[in-house]
């Protein structure tokens, strides 16, 4: 008998989703229409932390193209300068503002909120996007793990919990955007340390958006950012490499959750040029099936229900085409 399996054939798990609204095709990047967002528009400030490159870096661009203020915030402080510098060609230095800050160091989020306040008095885009990626498995590398929970987790809390109260009292909209991870939520085997947190964040992240939506008179909402493959320093983008066909810039991945954030989605589950969008809300029902049809954890990776997995997988793609 297999590993806690029955004699009989183990279970498919949940039926393949059903062609519906929610699988309707789209192209990958949408650009942001012309119509002016309420949050996202010239003369708003946005505030980015792990700005010193990858998807941070694209985000403070993005944003200063469409004409918004941009305070950067990053512990890579050569990183930081290359941003700010690039940030000021399309914006004017006087619309910057670059402070080197580790967030998971809660004096020094202050300081990063307390300079952003005195320069522009508001917030309009907050995305809390500082992250690492040092390895932890569940039974080494203890260090890693309080590093990364430091920064991924608490530092995502330290700059959410000294900006949000100054934002629920803000008289124009605002939004907070937090990065997780698709290993967040399929949790894929390789890196436990990093996938915890990330998993932390969405749970964090929904309790977020419950809380504003529930508070009268607040005009702040809460987004969920889920990128895709992206080619970023933490996946291996370095100077002189080309980008893998498979993967979406960071350019690519900015301009799609700008588009969602316009049209007020929560969970931003971007897809990229390897993986279709309908291929994660497939791998995604599945994870969420290990607990509803009591299979083991993690049985996409599962030698007894790999096979099971792909065929569940092909059948609802075919219904989809």
């Amino acid at each position: 008998m297999a590993l806690g399996l029955s004699s009989a054939k183990p279970s498919r798990g949940p039926s393949p989703l059903r062609p519906g609204a929610s699988f309707a095709r789209e192209n990958p990047v949408t650009p942001m229409d012309d119509e002016v967002h309420p949050v996202i528009h010239s003369g708003r400030v946005a505030v980015i932390t792990g700005a010193a490159s990858g998807i941070g870096r694209a985000a403070a661009l993005e944003l200063a193209k469409i004409g918004l203020k941009i305070a950067i915030a990053d512990v890579n402080e050569q990183g930081l300068g290359e941003t700010a510098a690039e940030v000021a060609k399309i914006v004017g230095e006087s619309n910057v503002l670059s402070v080197p800050t580790d967030v998971s160091k809660l004096d020094q989020v202050e300081r990063l909120r307390d300079k952003v306040y005195e320069a522009w008095g508001e917030v309009g885009v907050l995305m809390n996007n500082a992250a690492i990626a040092p390895k932890g498995t569940s039974w080494e590398g203890l260090d890693n793990w309080r590093k990364v929970f430091d920064v991924n987790l608490f530092g995502v809390l330290n700059v959410q919990q000294t900006f949000v109260p100054l934002m629920l009292h803000q008289e124009n909209p605002s939004i907070i955007i937090n990065t997780g991870s698709k290993q967040g939520i399929t949790n894929p085997p390789g890196n436990p340390a990093y996938n915890a947190t990330k998993a932390a964040v969405k749970s964090l992240t929904e309790s977020l958006a419950h809380e504003l939506r529930e508070t009268p008179a607040v005009n702040l909402t809460a987004h969920l950012l889920i990128p895709g493959w992206t080619y970023t320093g933490m996946t291996g983008a370095a100077e002189g490499k080309e980008k893998p066909a498979g993967a979406w810039t960071a350019q690519e991945t900015v301009l799609y959750m700008l588009d969602k954030v316009r049209q007020g989605k929560f969970y931003i589950l971007c897809p990229d040029n390897e993986t279709r969008r309908e291929v994660d809300q497939l791998r995604i029902m599945w994870s969420a099936g290990d607990i509803a049809e009591g299979r083991p954890a993690l049985s996409r990776w599962h030698k007894d229900y790999k096979a099971i997995f792909e065929e569940y997988l092909r059948d609802g793609l075919a219904q989809l085409d």
